[in-house]
């Protein structure tokens, strides 16, 4: 037996498709697109591949303030880091107590509130990193 996901709900034993509440006979929709194996009763429920390791770049960080999505207020975001995200952690508490300000790390980028572009490039460069000031 297996289960995959889809667009729509599916269970292959019995090829049947749930659409809503309608059920409906199908075929074996394994060769769909938009379709992936989450579950069989050989090897148990498959593991999800993540690629969020594996940074690319430069290892240039990049510091520029945004204000976009965040209703005027501004925010110092760095990006550009090559390190794992329990690295950007440790980076950002120690940016955030120099700073004086809260933070996090989302996706690889580190977000401060607040516009600290000189303090960070400072302390950027003081742990040994290439720095440079990007955007207006």
């Amino acid at each position: 037996m297996y289960c995959h996901a889809s667009l729509k709900g599916t269970c292959g034993n019995s090829n049947e498709e749930v659409s809503g509440n309608l059920w409906e006979i199908k075929g074996n929709n394994m060769n769909e697109k938009n379709s992936r194996l989450v579950f069989t009763t050989d090897e148990g429920r498959i593991g999800e591949i993540s690629d969020k390791t594996t940074r690319t770049g430069d290892g240039i960080i990049k510091v520029r303030r945004e204000t976009k999505g965040r209703k005027g207020k501004g925010v110092t975001t760095l990006q550009g880091f090559l390190d794992c995200e329990d690295t950007l952690k440790v980076i950002a508490k120690k940016l955030k107590q120099r700073c004086s300000t809260g933070g996090t790390v989302k996706d690889g980028i580190i977000e401060l509130q607040g516009d600290h572009r000189d303090a960070v490039k400072r302390g950027l460069e003081d742990m040994g990193y290439v720095v440079i000031f990007s955007g207006g």
